[in-house]
């Protein structure tokens, strides 16, 4: 256990406190059990080790990585029981999705040692349930983490403290950029290469975001679905498949015939990888929970995944739609468009290039132009990039 308590604090020594991201304050870090979710490279490792750095007494709180050759011959439970013998108050596990019996330990956790607070993260994939067999629903209190906005990528890039902007201010152009010698439009290609990920500013980034890309979909999603090397190869197919052809209205038979794959395999395959954030479904006005249900089209998470995965470059407005989609539906419902492109609480947004008329939103009650290569919002045309200031 000592080799644990070495690396916790080198971990803490080597995290950065210049910059902590504003969703760290959307989380109620007093709940007993609090579940971290999100896709690869986001940072949630990052942000538990600085809440604990900055608000945590050190010396009560220990930081393990789920995949430390400590867990080959020692369980969770029993780390948990003897760092709470040592007086240890509250116990950060990372990357629980690569123990197998997660669930069922933390449940026992939970409830024998009470005055032990836990704080797990690991793959969204964890939301289908598919890392152990115990229902931790009425326990824990779960949180998925986003990639970096626009405003943050600037903040993190240049040094800046931008604050975010509410959508009523984004749609009268009330975003706080530094307009003069700064020109939002060349930030804005860069961070649609680049800036939806932490890790941006390191050399080999689009080497390491495919090879993340490559791990949820080879590793993660077949160890936790049981999948067969011939299942998880199918996978692998269909998500290249999808990626280059977004954005991608669901056609089941159609897919299942070019991939030779189960038609009732299809739907399961696109759950899993949209519960990892690779993939936005976009569904229709009132459609129901089931991911497939009603799902108008399918987008890449992000364009930084976009531009790592497609064969050839992204489509310009396919990548703006997918940024709109993605942003906004951090702190709004998005739906489908029955006349144009998005609905956001009874709002019509139809999303294109700086010359995109009116046309097709004139029969909406309210209704917004969202374009690309335009740095300022005159009337109801708005820049796209401004809402990448909405969290």
């Amino acid at each position: 256990m000592e080799t644990l308590f070495t690396s916790y604090h080198v971990y803490l020594d080597l995290t950065p406190t210049d910059y902590v991201r504003s969703f760290h304050d959307r989380i109620n870090w007093k709940n007993r059990l609090i579940g971290l979710m999100g896709q690869k490279g986001v940072g949630k490792s990052t942000l538990l080790l600085q809440h604990i750095k900055l608000h945590d007494n050190i010396e009560e709180s220990l930081y393990v990585q789920a995949d430390d050759l400590y867990f080959s011959g020692h369980t969770l439970y029993e780390l948990a029981y003897d760092f709470f013998k040592r007086g240890g108050r509250r116990l950060y596990i990372d990357e629980i999705h690569k123990y197998k019996r997660w669930s069922t330990e933390i449940k026992m956790i939970y409830d024998q040692l009470p005055l032990l607070s836990v704080v797990y993260s690991g793959s969204s994939l964890l939301a289908l349930r598919k890392g152990g067999s115990a229902d931790l629903s009425r326990r824990t209190i779960e949180y998925t983490m986003p990639g970096l906005s626009f405003r943050e990528y600037l903040n993190i890039a240049n040094g800046w403290n931008l604050q975010p902007s509410s959508l009523d201010d984004i749609l009268k152009g009330r975003v706080d950029f530094p307009y003069g010698e700064h020109r939002p439009l060349k930030y804005y290609a860069n961070y649609l290469r680049e800036g939806y990920y932490p890790y941006f500013k390191e050399e080999d980034f689009p080497v390491r975001l495919k090879q993340a890309v490559n791990e949820t979909v080879e590793h993660d999603i077949p160890n936790y679905a049981d999948m067969t090397v011939a299942s998880a190869t199918k996978l692998k197919k269909l998500m290249y498949v999808l990626a280059n052809s977004v954005p991608f209205k669901p056609n089941i038979t159609k897919l299942a015939n070019e991939l030779d794959i189960g038609r009732n395999q299809i739907p399961d395959y696109i759950e899993y990888l949209a519960a990892s954030r690779l993939f936005n479904p976009l569904k229709e006005k009132g459609s129901g929970d089931a991911l497939l249900q009603k799902v108008e089209k399918l987008y890449l998470n992000n364009s930084s995944i976009a531009f790592a995965v497609s064969d050839t470059k992204p489509d310009e407005g396919t990548i703006r739609e997918t940024m709109f989609l993605t942003w906004m539906q951090e702190t709004h419902k998005v739906t489908a468009s029955k006349i144009s492109d998005f609905e956001i609480d009874g709002i019509t947004f139809e999303v294109g290039g700086k010359n995109k008329k009116g046309t097709q939103v004139k029969e909406a009650g309210e209704a917004y132009l969202v374009k690309d290569n335009i740095e300022y919002a005159i009337g109801h045309s708005i820049p796209i990039w401004m809402f990448g200031f909405g969290y």
